[in-house]
């Protein structure tokens, strides 16, 4: 697993969206570097960590607590975007100890319904198919708030950039990987760990009702909810995302 790491201080570990890389955290670990050790690896089959094996998000979780182990980290803050919330909640499957805190972006607990999946099926059917060539024009606009569309020309762009660079393998895999992943609410339930819930008003593809769900699932929650971002909000609104993360770390005494 490629990781790269910024800052000293708290290890946080940012795990990223699909159909991303670590990039997407740019922005926001120049801001958090001064208030912790910002750890963003690539997950199996984006950016420069090669794709192997089958589609099982639980396979990820596992290659994050073995990048734990390899950098000496016994205990860590988790953090994941989307599909990195998911990897972060198969991490407190896989090894509860090692989160001390849990920070999760416009993601949620539930499992895939059967449309759902069979949609995810399809797209990977697709690129296998075609490529990723179709990706930004379909999805980019849909992973974005309205505001980000109208007024972050910027944002939108290096969104279809960055969606364009992903393996059209890898986002099969991940498609198919996250289309099985288990529900999540009785391990979130489990785990009575400080909790900063983020959430894009303007997110199409899961709505912001999700953010107080997860709430409700975790006993020490705080939740914020950004008003003009939609899916992305570390791409969207980075300093307010790092804002956010920032004073929350600060309160909990991480």
């Amino acid at each position: 697993m490629h990781v790269t790491e910024s800052g000293s201080g708290t290890p946080l570990v940012l795990l990223h969206a699909f159909p991303f890389d670590a990039r997407m955290w740019d922005r926001v670990v120049i801001g958090l570097s001064s208030e912790a050790r910002v750890i963003t690896p690539d997950l199996r089959g984006f950016g420069r960590t090669p794709l192997a094996g089958a589609p099982d998000l639980e396979v990820l979780a596992r290659d994050v607590v073995a990048m734990l182990d390899e950098l000496g980290l016994d205990r860590v803050v988790l953090g994941g975007c989307s599909m990195g919330g998911y990897v972060a909640m198969g991490v407190l499957r896989a090894a509860p100890a090692r989160v001390g805190g849990l920070v999760l972006i416009d993601t949620r607990s539930a499992a895939d319904t059967l449309p759902a999946k069979e949609n995810r099926f399809a797209m990977a059917d697709r690129v296998e198919r075609e490529g990723v060539a179709w990706l930004p024009d379909e999805l980019a606009a849909a992973l974005l708030g309205a505001t980000t569309v109208a007024r972050r020309a910027d944002v939108l762009a290096t969104v279809r950039r960055l969606m364009g660079a992903a393996p059209a393998a890898s986002v099969a895999w991940a498609q198919r990987a996250m289309a099985g992943r288990p529900d999540s609410g009785a391990t979130l339930r489990a785990r009575d760990i400080p909790a900063l819930i983020v959430h894009g008003a303007e997110d199409t593809l899961i709505p912001p009702d999700s953010a107080h769900a997860l709430a409700e699932l975790l006993p020490r929650a705080e939740v914020v909810i950004f008003p003009d971002a939609g899916h992305l909000p570390p791409l969207e609104v980075p300093a307010d995302v790092t804002a956010a993360i920032a004073n929350w770390l600060e309160r909990n005494g991480f």
